[in-house]
């Protein structure tokens, strides 16, 4: 596996050029692949607009794109779109009963002054014509694929009762180039892959990276000073601490907590990997495991009373789970050889994992829920880095293709996959981070 090589394997020599979080990025090619024929139709037509120069961004078209890939909906095709009301009281509601759709969302955008349009739009129930939503938003124009993400949210929250995730940002590395002259970046783009952002550029690998709960930071991995280093970064101001450094060894696998106060981490200067949590305010350092075997990758449960964490003394790499304050380790994976890069729901049910058998290493998810049963949600054969939506109703994970490290985000029931690929390098570590403030 690329990840633990690296992990278990951090000596490089790094020069980390830092730039502003609003330098430009490439973007990423974005494809869906799949679909759920059980899954609820909706129509969204395209929204009407008052004159004036056509807008940059079809909310509809944005609105569209997310409900294909969470699994839930099946959007009808634009192309199979034959009316276009604007308003609840211009929907000929048999015409959509015909095409076979539940819901209907229709739309309305109007020049509201100073670089601002206001967006109204209305969701149907098509079967009972009954309105659902009717509500407005003010944005500035170049803002509009951020509307539409937060349209689709209110939308999909409404039907199902559960917040919709598609207002979220992931983060993700990249690599570009070949040999000495590769560049790694640390990216910030919107959850479909869309409007890529660089918050850190190094010479060398970058490793790790991960949310604070309230989105405003990223810890990460870099090498500098001949060594592996921990920094915190906030992506608005590109202001950088570094957290963990001048040890021999690794410093690595950075996990925030969920209050946002500490970060658990894998250090080896005491000999070999294990367990510690780091007090950012203090910078106490406090120790959990202490085992000859390699404990890394460690993660918070979401009420922060336990951390799990990958380690190989049982022989093989699996999961455990201790307190975290410490305390005698759990295990917690028994299905597979190889079980690792733990990632918990938002509500502590489900453990994302790679599982590995043989050669062949795939996204796993253990519902704790339904007795730990394990469903795959990836093909393989190297498949990796899975980290779930705040909602968990998708996940994002890394594949290898070939020579190359693409991106998949997968629906909850593994039926949608949306492809994320760089044009002329590899994607890889993603991490896709918490709800946004509404």
């Amino acid at each position: 596996m690329r990840k633990h090589n690296l992990l278990f394997a951090l000596a490089a020599l790094v020069l980390a050029t830092l730039v502003g979080p609003r330098a430009s990025a490439q973007s990423l090619n974005v494809d869906i692949v799949g679909g759920v024929k059980t899954a609820t139709p909706i129509a969204v037509v395209p929204f009407a607009q008052d004159g004036g120069t056509p807008l940059p961004t079809d909310i509809a078209d944005v609105m569209r794109n997310d409900f294909n890939r969470s699994g839930k909906f099946r959007a009808l095709a634009k192309s199979e779109i034959v009316e276009f009301p604007s308003k609840g009281s211009d929907i000929h509601f048999a015409t959509w009963r015909l095409l076979k759709q539940d819901y209907i969302t229709v739309g309305h955008i109007s020049d509201a002054g100073s670089g601002l349009v206001r967006v109204d739009y209305e969701l149907w129930d098509v079967n009972k014509q009954q309105s659902l939503l009717s509500q407005s938003m003010t944005a500035p124009v170049g803002d509009l694929r951020g509307v539409a993400h937060q349209i689709a949210d209110q939308i999909y929250e409404k039907i199902t009762g559960v917040r919709g995730a598609f207002w979220t940002r992931i983060a993700y590395i990249t690599a570009v180039g070949l040999g000495n002259h590769t560049t790694y970046s640390l990216i910030v783009a919107d959850s479909d892959g869309y409007n890529p952002q660089v918050v850190a550029r190094s010479r060398e690998s970058l490793l790790s990276p991960t949310w604070s709960p309230d989105g405003k930071k990223i810890a990460y991995v870099s090498f500098e000073s001949g060594n592996s280093n921990i920094y915190v970064q906030d992506i608005t101001t590109g202001a950088r601490q570094l957290v963990e450094a001048h040890r021999k060894g690794i410093n690595g696998a950075p996990a925030w907590s969920p209050d946002g106060t500490k970060l658990a981490v894998s250090l080896s200067y005491v000999g070999n990997p294990e367990i510690f949590v780091l007090d950012l305010a203090t910078h106490k350092e406090t120790r959990l495991t202490n085992n000859l075997a390699i404990d890394t990758e460690p993660k918070w449960s979401p009420d922060g009373q336990s951390i799990y964490f990958t380690s190989d003394r049982s022989g093989r790499p699996q999961i455990y789970k201790m307190a975290a304050t410490g305390g005698a380790p759990e295990r917690v994976t028994f299905q597979g050889q190889y079980n690792a890069e733990a990632n918990i729901s938002y509500d502590g049910k489900q453990i994302a994992m790679v599982q590995g058998n043989g050669n062949v290493y795939r996204i796993a998810v253990m519902d704790n829920s339904l007795g730990g049963q394990v469903r795959f949600l990836s093909p393989g054969p190297i498949d990796e880095s899975p980290s779930f939506a705040p909602n968990a109703s998708m996940l994002l994970y890394a594949a290898t293709e070939g020579p190359r490290g693409v991106l998949y985000a997968v629906s909850a029931d593994g039926m949608v996959r949306q492809r994320l690929v760089l044009a002329d390098g590899d994607v890889r570590e993603p991490a896709w981070g918490p709800f946004r403030q509404r």
